[in-house]
C-alpha cells in the first residue's frame, strides 16, 4: 500500500508516494534510471544488487551493506541509500577502490563489480583497523563468475595497504576518506541532513502485517506483499539487546549482525561471532533479523538452533496483551506456530549463564560458508566438577520443525561426563529424531551427521574428559 517516504539516495533528497512493499532495487533501477545496481538472482545470493544504508544509530552515522532485491523501500525512510554511482564525485573521478580493482584485473565483464565495491567501501567505512579476513568476509556475499577471485582478493589486500599508509582518523574516519577520495563531499552534510529527515521516518503502528528483515518473505512473495496492508518492525524498542535482570533480552527488529557484535552477547557467549558467522553473508545478516528467523520456523535454521539452546523464552505481542511462550514449545508442526492471529513475536529472552556454563554450535553444509545447513546442532551445558547440572540440547534438518532434544537433555542431567555417556546418549538421541531424504542429504546420512555434531561437542568442551578414539 503506498505511503510517503522521504529518505536519500545518494545525494538526492526523495520525498515519494510509493508502496512500500515495493522492493529498493526496482525503485532504484526502474524509477530512477540507476543502472549500476544489478538484478542477479532476487534471493540474496549474489550479491550484484548490494548497496550501502547509512542510519543514525546512537547518535553517529553508521553504514552497512544490504541486498536491495530484498529490501523493501519503505524501510529506506529517514535513512541514506547509496549505490555505485554515488561513490563517485561530480567530476567522476574513480575511487581508490575502483581504480585498484581496475589495475588488478578484479573487473571482466563488470557485472558484478559494482556490488563488491559497496560491500568494501562500506567496511572500510566502518573499520578503523582493516585486516584482510574481515574484509573479505564483508565481500563474501559478492559472487563474481569470471575472475576466480585471486584479482579481487589482491585488490581487497592493496585497498588495505593503501589506507595503512595514509593518515585516516578514526574520530572523524568520513571526513578522512572524503579528504582522500575514497568518498565524495556530499557524504559530509549526510549525517546533518539524516537528523532532521529523522524526524519524518515511517511511522509503525505494528498493527498490520509486520516484517522484519524481509530477507525470506522477499524470495517467497515479493509480488503479493505489494497488495498486502504492511509495516516494519524497525523502531527503537523492538531494536535493543539489554539485560533485564537475570535475563538477556533481544528486541524482536535486532538483525543477526547485531546479535554477532553485541558486547552484552559477546561478554558471555565470547565465540558467537564465529558461530554466526556460519549464517548467510553479511549483507544478509545485517537485514535478516532473530525474531523473523524465528517465526520463518526452517526445520534448519541455524539461529532457532542457538536460541533453542539457550532455553529462550519467547514474548509474544496482541495488541499490547502479552504472553511467554518457550521457544521449545513454539512449533506444533511443519511451519506450525503458538502465535495467534494478528500476534508479533516482540522479545526473545534467555538466562545469563553462570560461569560454570559453556556453550558450542556445529554445523554441516554443503559450503562451510553462505550455505543453509544439513543438519545443525547446539548446547548449552552447566557442569559442576564434570557433573552435569543442567543441559540444553537442539538439532535442525533431523525433523519438520528445529528440535529441542528434550528426552536426551533429561538423560545427560546429573551424570557425569566421559566418553561412554555421550555413546550412551546417542541412542536416546536417535529416538526422538525423524529425518527425511531430501536435496541436502539421506536419511542416514543425517542420522550419521547428527551424532557426529554431539560428539563434536563433547570433544571441544571438554576434551581432557573423552577419548576421541573412541569416539571414532
Amino acid at each position: 500500500m503506498e505511503q510517503k517516504l522521504e529518505f536519500i539516495l545518494n545525494s538526492k533528497s526523495i520525498s515519494v508516494e510509493i508502496n512500500v512493499a515495493k522492493t529498493l532495487l526496482d525503485f532504484i533501477r526502474n524509477d530512477e534510471g540507476l543502472k549500476g545496481t544489478k538484478e542477479g538472482c532476487r534471493e540474496g545470493d549474489c550479491g550484484a544488487c548490494t548497496v550501502l544504508l547509512g542510519e543514525i544509530v546512537e547518535n553517529k552515522l553508521k553504514y552497512k551493506s544490504i541486498n536491495s532485491c530484498l529490501f523493501p523501500i519503505g524501510k529506506a525512510a529517514g535513512k541514506h541509500i547509496v549505490t555505485i554511482e554515488g561513490l563517485n564525485d561530480e567530476n567522476n573521478y574513480l575511487t581508490p577502490i575502483q581504480k585498484e580493482f581496475n589495475e588488478e584485473g578484479a573487473s571482466q565483464c563488470g557485472f558484478c563489480t559494482p556490488g563488491f565495491v559497496n560491500s568494501l567501501t562500506g567496511y572500510v567505512i566502518e573499520n578503523n583497523k582493516l585486516e584482510f579476513h574481515k574484509a573479505e568476509n564483508a565481500i563474501a556475499g559478492n559472487i563474481c563468475r569470471c575472475t576466480g577471485y585471486a584479482s579481487i582478493k589482491r585488490a581487497t589486500e592493496n585497498v588495505i595497504e593503501k589506507i595503512d599508509n595514509l593518515n585516516i582518523s578514526g574520530f572523524d574516519r568520513i571526513k578522512s576518506l572524503v579528504d582522500e577520495n575514497f568518498l565524495p563531499k556530499y557524504f559530509l552534510e549526510i549525517e546533518k541532513r539524516l537528523v532532521i529527515l529523522g524526524k519524518n521516518e515511517l511511522n509503525d503502528n505494528l498493527s498490520k502485517n509486520i516484517i522484519g528483515g524481509g530477507t525470506d518473505l522477499f524470495v517467497q512473495k515479493a509480488e503479493s506483499l505489494l497488495t498486502e496492508e504492511i509495516s516494519f518492525s524497525n523502531n527503537g524498542k523492538l531494536n535493543e539487546i539489554k539485560v533485564c535482570g537475570n535475563n538477556i533480552c533481544i528486541g524482536g527488529s535486532v538483525t543477526i549482525e547485531q546479535v554477532k557484535n553485541s558486547p552484552i552477547i559477546l561478554k558471555y557467549f565470547p565465540t558467537i561471532d564465529l558461530h554466526l558467522n556460519l549464517f548467510a553473508s553479511l549483507p544478509i545478516r545485517n537485514s535478516a533479523t532473530i525474531a523473523g528467523n524465528i517465526v520463518n520456523a526452517s526445520p534448519i535454521g541455524d539461529s532457532t538452533a542457538l536460541f533453542l539452546a539457550l532455553n529462550s523464552n519467547l514474548t509474544l505481542n496482541l495488541l499490547e496483551n502479552k504472553r511467554i511462550v518457550k521457544l521449545s514449545e513454539f512449533y506444533k508442526g511443519y511451519k506450525n506456530l503458538d502465535l495467534q492471529k494478528d500476534e508479533f513475536l516482540e522479545e526473545i529472552s534467555f538466562e545469563i549463564p553462570n560461569p560454570n556454563t559453556k556453550f558450542n554450535f556445529e554445523k554441516v553444509s554443503k559450503r562451510t560458508y553462505l550455505d543453509i545447513a544439513s543438519v545443525n546442532s547446539a548446547i548449552k551445558i552447566e557442569t559442576e566438577n564434570n557433573l552435569i547440572k543442567s543441559v540444553f540440547l537442539s538439532a535442525g534438518g533431523v525433523s519438520p520443525i528445529p528440535l529441542f532434544l528434550k528426552n536426551s537433555s533429561n538423560f545427560l542431567t546429573n551424570k557425569t561426563i566421559n566418553t561412554e555417556l555421550v555413546l550412551e546418549v546417542l541412542n536416546i538421541v536417535q529416538s526422538e529424531i525423524s529425518p527425511i531424504s531430501d536435496i541436502r542429504g539421506s536419511a542416514e546420512y543425517k542420522r550419521i551427521l547428527l551424532n557426529q555434531l554431539i560428539k563434536a561437542h563433547f570433544i571441544k568442551l571438554f576434551p581432557e574428559l573423552i577419548n576421541v578414539e573412541e569416539m571414532i
